[in-house]
C-alpha cells in the first residue's frame, strides 16, 4: 500500500494548496491513505472542527497535531469527539482527545496512526519514547502498518527515536519545524523515516507567518500578533510503500510543489 504525509498545513494558503493539488497527487502515486498535520491550519494557528472538517472532505484520512492544538480555545471541548483529529500521546492523563487512531480501508487494510510530541526545547510531555513503546506494542496486535508523526523540535531526538522505532513502525514521519530536511531513508529494520517533512504553505515567509513580522521580532524583541503570509504556496509530502503483510517500508519519496 502507499501512504501521503502532508507537511503542516499552514492557514488558507495551505489549505487551497492541498485542496487543489490533492486530488492529482492521489491519482499520480496511487495513494491509499492520506495523513496531514493540521495544528496550523487555522488562520496559522491551530485548528477548528470546520477546518478538520474541512480538511476530510479534501480526502485527508487522519490528521495529526502538535503543541499548537489548543490555539483555537473552541476547538478543546471538541475533540473528543473527532476521533480522526490527534493531539501527543505522550499529554498527561486526563488531557481530552485521541493520541493514536485505528483506521479500516475498504480493501480491509488495517493502519495505525500515532501522534507523538518531542520533548527537547517543547513542553513538558511524558517520555515519547516509553508511551510511544507502548501503543505500538498494543497497536501490533491489530496491524503492522503503523505510521508515527514525531512532532518536534530537535534534529537528535528525531533521528534517536526513528532509530529506537525501527523495524517496529513502518515510519516515523518528524514534522513541527516546517522546513523539509533531504534525509529520507528506509532504516535497517525497514522503517522509513524523515527528519522534518516540511510545510504546505506560503512560500515566501517564515515558517508561513509574515517575512516583516518575523524580522521585526527579532529586532525589538517586542510581543506582537503574527499573521500568515499570503501568495504563492509550497506543498511539503511523503510518500510511502509499504508491504501490507510485514508493515515494512520498501519506497519513501520526498516531494515539494508550488501552488499556483
Amino acid at each position: 500500500m502507499k501512504i501521503l504525509f502532508i507537511g503542516d498545513i499552514v492557514g488558507k494558503v495551505g489549505r487551497v494548496a492541498t485542496k487543489a493539488l490533492l486530488p492529482s497527487i492521489v491519482s499520480k502515486y496511487k495513494i491509499d491513505f492520506v495523513i496531514a498535520n493540521g495544528e496550523n491550519s487555522a488562520g496559522g494557528f491551530g485548528i477548528t472542527d470546520k477546518i478538520a472538517t474541512e480538511l476530510f472532505n479534501f480526502g485527508i484520512h487522519a490528521i495529526t497535531t502538535g503543541n499548537h492544538v489548543w490555539d483555537k480555545k473552541e476547538f478543546v471541548p471538541q475533540i473528543a469527539k473527532m476521533d480522526r483529529v490527534l493531539r501527543p500521546l505522550n499529554y498527561p492523563p486526563g488531557v481530552p482527545g485521541f493520541g493514536s487512531l485505528l483506521y479500516t480501508l475498504p480493501n480491509a487494510l488495517k493502519v495505525a496512526v500515532i501522534n507523538l510530541s518531542g520533548r527537547v526545547f517543547m513542553s513538558n510531555f511524558d517520555c515519547p519514547f516509553r508511551v510511544g513503546k507502548e501503543e505500538v506494542e498494543k497497536m501490533r496486535r491489530e496491524t503492522k502498518i503503523i505510521l508515527i508523526d514525531f512532532h518536534g523540535e530537535a534534529t537528535s531526538e528525531k533521528v534517536a527515536f526513528g532509530y529506537y522505532m525501527d523495524g517496529k513502525v513502518s515510519a516515523v514521519v518528524g514534522t513541527h519545524t516546517h522546513v523539509q530536511t533531504a534525509d529520507e531513508k528506509i532504516l535497517p529494520g525497514g522503517t522509513a523515516y524523515i527528519t522534518d517533512v516540511g510545510m504546505t504553505g506560503p512560500s515566501h515567509s517564515v515558517i508561513g507567518i509574515e517575512v516583516e513580522q518575523i524580522i521585526e521580532r527579532f529586532l525589538t524583541s517586542m510581543p506582537m500578533r503574527f499573521e500568515t503570509a499570503k501568495g504563492e504556496a509550497i506543498f511539503s509530502a511523503l510518500v510511502i510503500e509499504i508491504d501490507d503483510e510485514s508493515g515494512a517500508s520498501s519506497a519513501v519519496q520526498r516531494l515539494q510543489l508550488t501552488y499556483p
